[in-house]
């Protein structure tokens, strides 16, 4: 089934069209890829970037919306990311970056439409395990912007993933929460109950 990716706000996809139009922003990004391009660059498959703050004993979650991040592409392949964060004056250019999170993103979302079931692809950080998945969210139409992960959404690891948790294998959330929550900092992840 295909994916149903959530639309990213019109100023968040302008400031990266706006930075990829740029040569000081391009060329200061560290980024060889872009640099070594040829042909036009687009900002493809835009995800919501969701930060996992918390996991409450109960296996509550209390997530953010952080940013949009986009695919940077030339031809048929993906070379780089963007990403985007909400300012005080609104949607803003970040940066771009490239490394082993771009072919992953690629691959779990090739495998995700091969799903019979329609899903909604999100990004799900999870800094107290440097770790961050393809959240595939079960309601196609939901606001991407918005939301947190439901027991029966699911969230594949993306390479490089922490020791012991499988890259690209589906959990549902019920399964791999405890295992985070578990492996985690408890400053960092485990919060007291409501």
């Amino acid at each position: 089934m295909p994916l149903h990716v959530p639309p990213a706000p019109a100023p968040a996809l302008r400031s990266v069209l706006t930075a990829l139009s740029s040569p000081t922003a391009v060329s200061e990004a560290r980024t060889p890829s872009l640099l070594l391009a040829q042909g036009p660059l687009s900002p493809e498959l835009p995800l919501p970037v969701h930060v996992l703050d918390r996991v409450t004993p109960d296996g509550a979650t209390a997530t953010r919306l952080a940013g949009w991040r986009f695919l940077i592409r030339t031809g048929d392949r993906a070379v780089a990311a963007a990403d985007t964060v909400l300012t005080a004056d609104g949607w803003a250019f970040s940066r771009f970056f490239e490394g082993p999170y771009i072919p992953s993103t690629e691959l779990a979302l090739r495998q995700a439409e091969a799903m019979a079931q329609p899903y909604q692809p999100r990004l799900l950080s999870v800094p107290g395990l440097y770790m961050l998945t393809l959240w595939l969210h079960g309601d196609p139409t939901a606001d991407g912007a918005a939301g947190h992960p439901a027991a029966t959404d699911l969230l594949v690891p993306l390479a490089p993933a922490p020791p012991g948790i499988a890259a690209h294998r589906p959990h549902r959330v019920t399964e791999l929460l405890p295992v985070l929550t578990h492996r985690s900092s408890p400053s960092r992840l485990l919060g007291s109950p409501a």
